[in-house]
Formats: structure tokens, sequence, C-alpha cells
């Protein structure tokens, strides 16, 4: 039921407008105290307000450890974030947008109220204890939760619902990134999935409300300086086809890297789910140990890398090391974004990838960090297959319209060898491991549901030597246009309908029933509804549903289809006397 807000809401798009802005809002004060969480819990653990900009650094406030601390702060973050997560909202474990997406596609846009504050206080603490995951990702669960708890709260339908999600996601990429048109961008390619003029302009207004929210507290200042690039000479275009075509298998070999440490995580683990992150954080603070610089998101990191700042040799080991990081990270039960990672992975591959340009071919022009740049964006798609973002968002970070095209070609060449390689994404896979594809068609999934959870009750059944006039009586009773027949053991023979009944009866005929019923196929229990679909298709007039025994222990037919593809449920009508006479 629509409550009175609701109503409100439904019946004035002023109302609608005001709750985006209030989305907004939240979305972006959410952002800043996410950041200013990070900073000052990393300040706790390091000393410092980004460990990563001074990797191998003893701890700023006990400098007499020198750098072993990183072993430990894993290990300390994951003793209080492990134990809230699994306590409070589980659903904040791991990279938080495919619950997102899981939500608007299935779920009406649903979200516990609670996973807003729950993901916050986890994922700061996971990425301020050295987790190596981006906070891209929580704040799109963080905003989108908070949309979701404000329709729910004035009882708005389904769509609205999903419409604020969309809102709060986009408003927490904003205020992220410092990129508007990139939070609108992403809210509708991976959240909505969806175009519409009504759904693009209030998901513009909650971006933009978030976004001078965040200018307003925390300066109208990039998330990553860059330098100005420009592409000068024609040549470049086929090297950055090329970088694209790498980049984008990169951003596929980093999303089933994730997912396999994630794995080989679940298989080593035989305690409570609480206590992994603390465990695991031994691990990930040895390696951390050895490459420092994977200690939390890393934007010190890429802006260096970007910069031209280190070696072809440990770009590579930063892009390995980075991978391993983040999927340990996540692998463990930690909580944090893999859009940060995806970005740093497609700087370091571009940069190595500009090195190599300027070693083999110096002639042929480009700097390093316009191919790390473009890197950046065609990881990001490979991984993510969200071209349209891709392209908006590295063009809003470095203003430069030059860059534009080559970015464009890497981009799409790099979504296509993606969808090439791969069905799924960083994002749908993760749902796709519970069974669950949000691209299916509604009618290919219902069709795929077991026919144990769409069968009617079995019909009176007809032992096959029961005398004819006997059954005749049992149809005019039970007012069922079919009947299972089954053997004296139980088994089910077949079937019988009203009118096979009705010609014996009245061609004088006084047999049992066993002569008359039609072999029929049965369908298991487990198998799909599609089956049941294909022999009432065939013209059965209903599908017997068995167990292994062979026993009967459902009836479907067309009433029981129609029920379960969301169409009229018709009673069915009773056998007229004239059918059974």
């Amino acid at each position: 039921m629509v409550g009175p807000a609701g109503r409100v809401v439904r019946s004035r798009r002023l109302g609608l407008l005001a709750l985006a802005l209030l989305v907004g809002l939240g979305a972006g004060l959410g952002a800043v105290l996410f950041r200013l969480m990070i900073e000052n819990l990393t300040r706790l653990f390091t000393g410092y307000t980004d460990y990563a900009a001074v990797p191998g650094r003893a701890h700023g406030y006990l400098p007499g450890v020198g750098g072993w601390f990183v072993v430990l702060a894993p290990v300390l973050a994951g003793a209080v974030y492990g134990p809230l997560v699994q306590r409070f909202a589980r659903e904040a474990r791991g990279h938080g947008v495919p619950e997102v997406m899981l939500a608007v596609a299935r779920n009406g846009g649903r979200i516990r109220p609670q996973v807003a504050a729950v993901k916050a206080a986890a994922s700061a603490l996971c990425i301020a204890g050295g987790g190596s995951v981006g906070r891209e990702g929580p704040i799109v669960q963080i905003g989108s939760a908070l949309g979701s708890s404000l329709a729910q709260l004035c009882r708005l339908d389904e769509r609205r619902i999903r419409l604020l999600v969309a809102c709060g996601a986009a408003g927490g990429i904003s205020a992220t990134f410092n990129a508007p048109l990139a939070g609108v961008f992403f809210a509708m390619e991976l959240i909505l999935r969806q175009w519409a003029a009504d759904s693009f302009g209030m998901v513009v207004v909650a971006s933009v409300t978030s976004s001078v929210v965040a200018r307003g507290l925390l300066g109208d200042v990039p998330f990553l300086p860059l330098p100005p690039f420009h592409v000068e000479h024609l040549v470049e275009y086929p090297l950055f086809a090329l970088l694209g075509l790498v980049a984008g298998l990169t951003g596929v070999g980093f999303s089933r890297v994730l997912y396999l440490v994630e794995d080989l995580c679940d298989w080593a683990w035989r305690g409570p789910e609480w206590l992994r992150p603390m465990v695991g954080g031994v691990v990930l603070g040895g390696l951390l140990l050895v490459l420092p610089q994977m200690y939390g998101v890393g934007y010190p990191v890429l802006g260096r890398a970007v910069d031209g700042g280190y070696a072809i040799a440990f770009l590579l080991v930063l892009l390995v090391g980075k991978v391993i990081a983040c999927s340990l990270t996540i692998g463990i039960g930690g909580s944090g974004g893999v859009f940060a990672p995806s970005l740093f992975c497609g700087a370091m591959v571009g940069a190595a990838f500009g090195e190599v340009v300027q070693a083999v071919a110096p002639s042929a022009g480009g700097s390093v960090g316009a191919f790390a740049l473009v890197g950046m964006g065609a990881v990001f798609a490979g991984a993510a297959r969200a071209p349209i973002t891709a392209v908006v968002m590295l063009f809003e970070l470095t203003g430069e319209y030059t860059i534009i095209l080559p970015l464009m070609l890497a981009i799409v060449l790099a979504t296509g060898i993606s969808h090439l390689v791969s069905h799924d994404t960083v994002y749908t896979r993760k749902l796709l491991r519970r069974d669950i594809d949000i691209d299916e068609p509604a009618d290919a999934r219902l069709a795929r549901q077991p026919l144990g959870t769409v069968m009617g009750p079995t019909p009176p059944s007809v032992v096959a030597d029961t005398p004819l006039r006997e059954v005749a009586a049992l149809f005019a009773s039970s007012g069922a246009g079919s009947l299972p027949v089954l053997d004296p053991d139980g088994r089910y023979l077949g079937v019988l309908s009203a009118h096979e009944i009705m010609d014996a009866v009245a061609s004088g005929e006084d047999t049992d029933v066993g002569s008359l019923c039609s072999p029929a196929e049965s369908a298991h229990v487990s198998e799909p509804l599609s089956r049941a679909v294909r022999l009432l298709d065939a013209g059965a007039p209903a599908v017997a549903v068995v167990d292994d025994q062979d026993t009967l222990v459902g009836w479907v037919g067309a009433r029981d289809v129609l029920a379960a593809f969301g169409g009229p449920s018709v009673p069915e009508r009773p056998a007229t006397a004239a059918q059974v006479r």
C-alpha cells in the first residue's frame, strides 16, 4: 500500500524531485563523512593520512616499530569489522555494487537501512587497516541504501524506490570523484540498466546536489590531479587501439583472479566467518610488508605512475601486486570496492605500454601519462563493461577534449574484447556464482523454476482397475477435467480425461479405466517449469509431477503455469453433468 507521503510524491513530480534532492544531499554528506573516516582511521593505524604516499616508512607515531606495523594493521581492523558485518549486515561484505544491482533488478530496490552505517564503518576500517580496495563501491552502496530507506519510509512504489536507489548511487560516485556526469551515467548504465527521460532527470538532480555538497566541504579539486595531455599524431591511434585490446583482457583477467582468490579463501577457511578477516589479515599484512605501495586505495601510487615515475618492471610488479592484494582483501572477507583497483591496474598497464612505446619507437609520439589515462578507462571498461561511464569519467578527470577520441577508441575495443572472452563482468560474476542472472529475461527466469515450487496439489487419483462408473462419479464430484491413473503399487501410469469417460459411458462400455487412460509423460519434481510447458503445448491435459520413486507428488495444469508467470489465476471449470454421463 502506498502511504500518505507516497501519494503526495506520486501525484506531484515536485515531491519526487524533493526526495531526489534529499538523497543527493545525503549521499554527498555521506561521501564526505566516509572519506574523513578513512583519513582519520588511516592516521590512527599508520600515523599518516594516506600511507600509500609514503610507502615503507616507519609508523608516524611509533617510529620504533619501523614498517612492521603493516602486518598488524589488517589484523586489528579485521578483528573489528569482521564481527560487525557478520552480526548486523552480511551484505556489507565485499565490493557492494553487485548487491545494489541485485536489489534494483530483483528486490524492488529494497535495501535494509542498517547497510549504510555498517558498510561505512566496515569499509573505512578495512581500507584504513591496509585493505587494498576502493572507496567508490562502498559509497555507492551507502548512497543507495540511503535512497532506498527514504523511499521505503515514504512508502513509495517499487519503480520510485529503484529510482531513488539510483539517485543515491549517482550521488556517491559524483561526490567521490568530483565527477557529476560520471555519477549519472554510472547509475543509469550499471544500476538502473535502462534509459528514460524522467529517471535521467531525477538522477541528474541527485548527482549535481551531491557534487555541490562535496565541493563545498572539500573544495573544488579533482580526486586525482592530472597533468594536461595531448594527442598530436595520427600514428598514435593504432597504438591506443592496441592498448584498448590489452587493457580489455587485463580487465577480464582482474575479474577472474578476484573470484579465483575468493574461491581459494573459501576453500582454505574452516572457522567462523566473523574471525576470517582477522586471521586473513596476517596474510595481507605479509604482502603489504613486501609491497607497501598496496596499502589502502593507492591513489598516490597511481598518480606517480601517470606522471611516469616508475620503470616498466616495477609497473608490472605493481599491476600484479594490486590484483593479488585487492583479491586477497575481498577473499578474506574485507569490505571495499573494485572500481578504484581497476583504475589502478589500468594506469599500470597504460604506463608500462607507454614506456615500451617510447623505448621502441620514440618518434611515434604519445606521453606515458596519456597511455596511462587511456589504460585506466579501458581496464575499467573491460572489467565492468560500462563504456559510457568509463569515457565520461576519464574525460571529466582531465577536461582534455584532445584525448576523447583515443579514449573512446580504446574503451570500445576493450568492451568488445571483454564481450568476446567473457559472459560476465566483475560485478555480475558475483551474482552468477549464486545462480542469479540479472540480464536474464523474466519469462526465461520463471521458466527455470523447479516444478516443485509451482506444482499444485494432486487431484483424486484413480487405480487402474477401478470400474468405469465409479470413475465417472469421481469426475462429477471432483469437478476436475483430468485425473491421474496409478497402478496397484501407486506408481503413475497416465492421465484420464473427462471426455474419454464421457465417450465410454455414452457407448455403453463397462470396463475398468486402465484400458482408457492415455499413457502420458511425467516430469520429475526437480525439472524446470519449461518442461511442463512443452508437455502442455504438445497436448497433454495436465502434467503429473513425480519423485525419484515415480510416486505422484504434484499436478501442473494450465492454471498453475499462468499463476507462475504472473497471469490471472483462473479456476478450473468443473466438469458438467453432460461430460460425465
